[in-house]
């Protein structure tokens, strides 16, 4: 099989750019022959190309591994909902905080904004399927909106979309119909040629759906609304800052971001942090730089600076010793760290 990608943004919300995840390691454990593997995808994910009647499906199929993997998929998310389904063997997966190890049946759902990964560093055997569908979606607050090719009756995809959105579960443990919809997908997807089978996985989709509305509405689900506030929103994106404190920050971008307007993202970043946007960027980057500081004796003062997002190593030296009370070399060498290096 030839996998098949393309170098495409899928997705634009107001300035903000959301990249998809390539997959690389799973084409890289086909190429050396280590699994078997079938998809039909569009945008950067691997697989035979899906045509303009499946618009929303983003990427759909399976691996099958029969011998000892040396390969995982780390930390990621996905630019729509991501349903997992493990039809034979083991699997260790994470969400969010949560590690388990997938046994048959189990079938996992991981929203937009939720990070996964399959693997404890490596895979297990076992055959696994997916199905992506983008919703529009990046954030907890905004309003999903499924492919039109979706039939669910309004009453009924309303009633999912709420469930879904209002609840954290992750894993079920699923029946045989959920088992033979998936084996379907499977034969759908290994005879389909360039978009001949479009009819078929549709509506195998669809039915997907109806069975996991039978297997939320069995289950008794407490919805819990909060989880879909714009404070959560910003929640999230406070969280993945830490990881981006080099960027060139400003309050819009950070807002724009997060998905809010500019009023909301201020009052509830105070609230949840008792600090203002920029005040708290500011402290974050000053965590970061005394982290690198005690442990990379061999970089710069202006090398820290930049690394944590300040213009100027004379700004962040400014800012450092106004908080810390000393200058950044004067904390290096009272932290243990030998080092001549003047900014």
């Amino acid at each position: 099989m030839k996998e098949n990608t393309q170098e495409i943004e899928p997705y634009e919300a107001d300035g903000v750019v959301y990249h998809v995840d390539t997959c690389l390691p799973l084409i890289d454990a086909f190429n050396r022959n280590k699994l078997k593997f079938k998809a039909l995808a569009r945008h950067s994910y691997p697989g035979d190309r899906l045509d303009e009647n499946t618009l929303g499906l983003n990427s759909i199929g399976y691996w099958d591994a029969n011998e000892p993997q040396d390969w995982g998929l780390d930390w990621h998310r996905n630019e729509g909902i991501e349903f997992h389904f493990l039809e034979s063997g083991s699997m260790p997966y994470s969400q969010e905080n949560k590690e388990v190890l997938l046994t048959p049946n189990h079938l996992t759902i991981t929203r937009p904004w939720e990070a996964h990964k399959v693997g404890n560093p490596h895979i297990g055997m076992g055959k696994f399927y997916w199905v992506i569908i983008d919703l529009g979606v990046r954030r907890p607050h905004q309003e999903w909106v499924w492919p039109d090719w979706i039939t669910l009756v309004p009453s009924d995809l309303t009633r999912l979309t709420t469930i879904l959105r209002q609840n954290e579960k992750s894993i079920w443990k699923t029946d045989q119909r959920v088992r033979d919809c998936f084996m379907r997908i499977n034969k759908a997807i290994n005879r389909d040629v360039k978009g001949s089978n479009a009819s078929r996985i549709r509506l195998l989709v669809n039915y997907l759906l109806i069975l996991l509305l039978d297997l939320l509405n069995a289950d008794n689900i407490v919805l819990n609304e909060s989880l879909t506030d714009s404070s959560r929103s910003v929640q999230f994106f406070l969280k993945e800052l830490e990881k981006n404190l080099s960027e060139n920050w400003t309050i819009e971008l950070m807002a724009q971001s997060a998905g809010v307007g500019l009023t909301r993202f201020t009052h509830h970043c105070k609230r949840l942090t008792n600090l203002t946007p920029m005040r708290y960027l500011t402290m974050k980057r000053l965590e970061m730089s005394k982290e690198i500081l005690r442990e990379n004796k061999d970089l710069t003062i202006s090398d820290v600076a930049y690394m944590c997002g300040f213009t100027t190593s004379q700004y962040f030296a400014t800012v450092f010793k106004k908080h810390e009370k000393c200058s950044p070399n004067e904390y290096r060498l009272k932290t243990g760290v030998n080092n001549s290096e003047l900014v």
